[in-house]
């Protein structure tokens, strides 16, 4: 089955963070697809722009996937990344991880995409 991963392609880090990984997957040939937010009938997915916005979103075996266990699974298709998904998933690393994803990280770069969104409107 097929691997789609759907990113935020207007956030800097997201889009670094993910170009990096699409780089790594196509010199290894591994069969992942990356979506880019604005370009992506996210009907697919099953999310809107704004929900798309606040999280990785990956879609494998048929099931979206989002947050944290969506990076384990991009990163357990991928041999260099493997052992974050591995280290990632014992039960107080997930905890923590997760935590600090869905508290810290995931919100900063949110409010960080809505700020460029209210910048970029204001100058319209």
């Amino acid at each position: 089955m097929v691997t789609r991963v759907l990113f935020n392609e207007d956030c800097p880090v997201c889009n670094a963070e993910i170009c990096h990984y699409r780089n790594y997957a196509e010199r290894k040939g591994i069969e992942l697809y990356f979506d880019k937010l604005g370009e992506t009938d996210l009907s697919l997915y099953g999310v809107s722009k704004d929900q798309g916005a606040k999280r990785l979103h990956v879609i494998s075996d048929g099931q979206v996937i989002h947050g944290l266990p969506a990076f384990r699974k991009l990163w357990a298709e991928m041999p260099r990344y493997r052992i974050l998904a591995i280290l990632t998933n014992f039960p107080i690393a997930r905890e923590i991880a997760a935590l600090v994803y869905d508290k810290i990280l995931a919100p900063i770069l949110y409010r960080s995409h809505l700020r460029r969104l209210k910048k970029k409107s204001e100058q319209s």
